[in-house]
């Protein structure tokens, strides 16, 4: 069976996903035959041009169009345009794979899901960090009570590509077309890395309290005017799991000197462990009765995801999270089974970002329960 697929996007994202499509056969040959059939854009010529670079059959302009001749629908455009192509290729039973933040608000991720619930068919949000080996070898750890009782729950994602103040100004800087900055762009990340991480019941969270700032009123355009930032530079938030965890989490794209510094650490009553994007083929693990860390390289045969690719220590980079995430979602359409992250995985963390922004206009803790 080869799967035609279709992709609205083809920069940022659009290259990743079409990247790890192109490897699949070569590293996983158990994988689905993928056709890159249709890619889908505004600008025609642009458009052409990403086509022939990213290995697409042919171009459209008109999403619809690409939905009613795939077998799956890749939604990587800009924040604004998720719920709307999503919902309309999940009403025509085609599965959908949707870039993170689900929607720009949390009443439109609550549409998405449910028009995934009644479709029926598989559907994904792309948190691709859940695909990293070390991060899956963290999973394991907790699941098999290696770090006993969580208590700790930290996570950080620092950037620093707005800390000049005359950056442009971008789509990802008007609250209309991405509902919010770093707390969406990056806290979307880390939320639900600690959901996937503490995992089920124990991992929903119940309560935040946030706050969010804005460090860059107004930013140039490029017709050498000037445009409102409406979004936030960076949040900070404090928040209480169901099974008794605390948490804390920032993100902020004005750390001067961090580039993708995405960190979290977990603490327990028997061990505790910590993890950096940036070194993302080490895990740190302290365990019960030990009197440090200890820096885990996670790149052996039997690490999860590993035996698809290099010998021990020949590590793995960013790209390849995304192999892996293409690999376990093509085979669910293929299969039609299911896959993790799903809507209901987006709309559960956009439902705490959601507080996190009610708490900061509030001033108050918020419930989400």
């Amino acid at each position: 069976m080869t799967l035609d697929i279709g992709v609205l996007g083809y920069r940022f994202m659009g290259k990743a996903h079409s990247n790890a499509i192109a490897r699949l056969p070569m590293f996983f040959p158990d994988a689905p035959e993928v056709n890159r059939e249709v890619l889908v854009g505004r600008d025609e010529e642009a458009l052409s041009n990403a086509a022939d670079r990213l290995g697409f059959s042919r171009t459209t302009t008109d999403p619809s169009e690409a939905i009613e001749s795939v077998d799956a629908f890749y939604n990587l455009g800009p924040n604004f345009v998720h719920p709307e192509y999503s919902i309309e290729a999940l009403e025509a039973g085609v599965p959908v794979f949707c870039e993170k933040p689900l929607a720009p608000t949390v009443g439109e991720a609550e549409e998405m899901a449910e028009a995934a619930r009644e479709a029926g068919v598989p559907n994904g949000c792309a948190f691709n960090y859940r695909f990293v080996p070390a991060i899956r070898y963290a999973k394991s750890l907790i699941e098999s009570d290696e770090l006993g009782e969580i208590h700790h729950v930290r996570g950080r994602y620092l950037q620093d590509w707005l800390v000049d103040p005359e950056a442009p100004w971008a789509w990802r800087l008007d609250e209309e077309l991405a509902g919010s900055g770093a707390l969406g762009d990056l806290g979307a990340h880390t939320i639900d890395l600690a959901r996937f991480l503490v995992g089920g019941e124990a991992g929903e969270i119940s309560e935040v309290s946030g706050q969010l700032r804005t460090f860059t009123d107004e930013r140039p355009t490029e017709d050498g005017e000037t445009r409102e930032v409406t979004v936030d530079d960076a949040y900070l938030a404090t928040a209480q799991f169901e099974g008794g965890a605390v948490g804390s989490f920032e993100a902020t794209r004005n750390a001067t000197g961090h580039k993708n510094d995405h960190t979290i650490e977990i603490e327990g009553s028997k061990g505790s462990l910590k993890f950096s994007l940036e070194r993302l083929n080490e895990l740190e693990v302290l365990r019960e009765g030990s009197r440090g860390f200890e820096t885990v390289l996670v790149t052996d045969p039997d690490d999860p995801y590993i035996e698809h690719w290099w010998p021990p220590g020949h590590v793995i980079g960013w790209e390849h999270t995304f192999v892996h995430e293409n690999y376990e979602f093509l085979s669910a359409v293929a299969e039609a089974g299911e896959f993790e992250p799903s809507f209901e995985d987006g709309l559960a963390t956009q439902r705490v970002l959601a507080a996190i922004q009610e708490s900061d206009a509030s001033g108050e803790r918020v419930s989400l329960d």
